[in-house]
């Protein structure tokens, strides 16, 4: 009688997945290194063996989609100040609750004086913009363009931020430079995996994009693109909330049960 061959299942399938997916642009080329989305086995193993990843449950608690096709920048950073618990206002039918929204994070008069909201429906914000906008909530906000960090600055800044729970990180990047349709971009980085040299971004527009694991290398130059709007390079923003630093007005909640 024939030998009957048999097929031995992998016990680990998403570490297969992964496996092939790390080696696959190696075989292919720097250019063919895809993004993995992070609900693919491949991607929740990346997250899981991720020695940086502390950004990733405030974040990932906070998520919220793009109210529209340029709001990227509104949604990541009303992100980041819930992530970061800082102070809010009240909002609208929700009684003594206080968190940030996309409408909000205009109303703080310091906001609404750094760009306002029907410029930013036209045509979203600069780095600059962005940085100045989460300035005026009362954290410090750093921006840093792209062209003023080398890969592997870049890698440290990576590693170090998203290894530690007191500060938050935004990407301004070019989506083709990533194999994605479209143009600039803003999103949180929630993760660093360093033996694939990946990084994880929570894409906004979940509606066009899921969140993905992308090469720091492709990111880098991704960042380092020009912005057509400021003429400068994309890159990234440090967000860090300062220890008794004064809330602006009227954003503290008040004394007393919710």
């Amino acid at each position: 009688m024939p030998a009957v061959m048999t097929r031995t299942r992998s016990p680990f399938p998403g570490l297969v997945l992964l496996s092939l997916a790390l080696a696959t642009p190696l075989a292919a080329g720097r250019l063919a290194a895809a993004p993995i989305p992070l609900m693919e086995p491949a991607g929740m193993d990346l997250l899981v063996g991720s020695g940086a990843r502390t950004d990733y449950g405030p974040l990932a608690e906070q998520f919220i989609t793009q109210a529209n096709l340029a709001y990227c920048g509104v949604a990541s950073a009303a992100m980041v100040l819930n992530s970061l618990g800082v102070p809010a206002p009240l909002v609208p039918g929700y009684g003594r609750y206080r968190f940030w929204t996309q409408e909000n994070v205009f109303a703080v008069p310091a906001g609404s004086q750094v760009v306002s909201a029907e410029l930013v429906r036209r045509q979203g914000m600069t780095l600059a913009e962005l940085a100045a906008l989460l300035a005026s909530h009362g954290v410090a906000a750093k921006a840093i363009h792209g062209d003023q960090l080398s890969l592997e600055q870049f890698r440290s800044l990576l590693r170090t931020n998203l290894s530690q729970s007191g500060d938050r990180l935004l990407a301004n990047y070019d989506r083709p430079s990533l194999g994605q349709a479209g143009g600039g971009h803003i999103a949180p980085l929630a993760a660093f995996h360093a033996p694939s040299d990946r990084v994880l971004i929570l894409d906004v527009a979940r509606y066009r994009y899921p969140s993905v694991w992308v090469p720091v290398a492709d990111l880098w130059k991704a960042i380092r693109t020009t912005d057509t709007t400021s003429g400068r390079s994309r890159g990234l923003v440090t967000i860090r909330r300062l220890p008794g630093e004064t809330p602006p007005p009227g954003t503290v909640p008040p004394p007393g049960p919710s």
